[in-house]
């Protein structure tokens, strides 16, 4: 093993997504002399295949909506939200040289939405500022004791000219999620926090899709249709009715998509608590009741059902499929059971999928066991950022701005550790 030295102002960063590239670039602008480390051979694979269908960076609605969508960890996740807001964001990134546009949904997209030349422009910038990084070192965890000195002794890195150990003066960890492991978020870092008695909630899937367990007849023929313009519904643990509009996709194994993911948290407490989750789809959400009820009823005449609602309000394809799946064969034939299924048909769901097939991942380090700047408490000296701690929140910007937040109070928590009194 070989040993640096351990320079008065030295940060080290270990994870080169957003959150570990924001507080780097805190270290950087601070003075901070600062090294970041990841395991993959280059930093932000993550955010580069994310931003693959179009690099979604934030959201235009107002500033108490946007925070509403962290749910039970709002309170936490504000600090982030106030240092460095969604309109915040927009500006850093205008000043890196790249235009943004809000889209009709309200999220905010690079003009040439694409996620590759911020990335560049930022890691540029990050270079000019004298930030140096150091490619597939994987960190190992610490060197000794976790004593609480020098942000709780030298850190471990396995590289491919084998173990080296490494000292700073303070420490961001921003080593990602559990989802995407081939992207460099695999979770491995949750033993080693462990072991230095940080307390670390499990981490599950998030913004993920779900099995209903289809007929092998219905996943045949649907399997990756879309369904636009519905709604979905379900009671969460607290018996509070929540609903979206939108849209998902039907998959071999259930549903998915960003109507999904939107209620992923409530569907998967729900399968936690109950063993499943009923949600409820409004196949036609622009037609109240007494409308659609008024057209099932009408007379059909030798017409099939299905026909009949294709001609009166527009049901094919998957949306008729989807009746056929989770209806009776009595209940597709009474026209007022229909009908309320057509506004708030039943769907059983079995499970999350995989962790590793999720978009992000919920759970990591408790808030409870780090100080208002981040640090561990358990480890004075090294502080976390980004998905690696105990929060989620759902696609459309959130996700990318609470990093972005996250890693910019572990960046200013750590410049206040290095530069406190001795």
């Amino acid at each position: 093993m070989t040993q640096t030295p351990d320079p008065s102002r030295r940060a080290i960063v270990v994870g080169g997504g957003p959150a570990g590239l924001m507080a780097a670039e805190v270290l950087a602008a601070g003075g901070a002399s600062v090294d970041v480390y990841d395991a993959m051979p280059s930093v932000g694979r993550k955010f580069l295949l994310a931003g693959k269908g179009g690099m979604n960076i934030t959201h235009s609605e107002p500033l108490d909506a946007f925070a509403a969508r962290y749910g039970s960890r709002r309170a936490n996740v504000a600090p982030w939200l106030d240092g460095l807001s969604p309109d915040a964001v927009r500006g850093w990134i205008h000043a890196l040289g790249i235009e943004t546009f809000v889209g009709t949904s309200g999220r905010v997209f690079p003009t040439d939405m694409k996620a590759a030349p911020l990335l560049r422009a930022w890691l540029h910038r990050l270079r000019e500022r004298g930030v140096r990084f150091h490619m597939r070192h994987r960190w190992l965890g610490w060197d000794g004791d976790v004593d609480g000195s020098a942000a709780g002794g030298a850190l471990r890195f396995a590289t491919p000219e084998g173990e080296r150990v490494e000292r700073a003066g303070a420490v961001v960890l921003a080593l990602g999620g559990a989802s995407w492991a081939r992207l460099g978020s695999d979770g491995a870092w949750v033993p080693l926090l462990q072991g230095a008695g940080v307390d670390v909630a499990p981490l599950l899937p998030a913004n993920c899709g779900f099995d209903a367990d289809w007929s092998a007849h219905f996943a045949q023929r649907h399997a990756g249709a879309p369904l636009t313009t519905v709604a979905l519904a379900l009671d969460d643990v607290d018996g509070v009715r929540l609903a979206r509009k939108g849209q998902f996709v039907v998959t071999a194994t259930g549903i998915e998509g960003s109507l999904v993911y939107a209620l992923s948290a409530p569907i998967r407490e729900r399968i936690a608590r109950d063993g499943q989750a009923t949600v409820f789809v409004d196949l036609l959400p622009d037609h109240d009741a007494a409308r659609v009820l008024d057209e099932v009823a009408r007379p059909r005449g030798t017409r099939s059902m299905s026909s009949h609602l294709q001609s009166r309000l527009g049901i094919k394809g998957v949306k008729s499929g989807l009746l056929h799946e989770c209806l009776s064969k009595e209940a597709y034939a009474d026209p007022a059971r229909l009908a309320r299924a057509i506004k708030a048909l039943p769907l059983v769901l079995k499970r999350p999928r995989p962790i590793d097939e999720a978009i992000s991942s919920a759970g990591g380090v408790r808030f409870a066991g780090l100080d208002a700047a981040g640090m561990l408490r358990a480890v004075p000296g090294t502080f976390v950022a980004g998905e690696m701690v105990d929060w989620e929140a759902p696609t459309g910007g959130y996700l990318l701005t609470a990093c972005f937040g996250s890693g910019r109070a572990a960046g200013q928590g750590a410049l206040a550790w290095l530069d406190r009194p001795r």
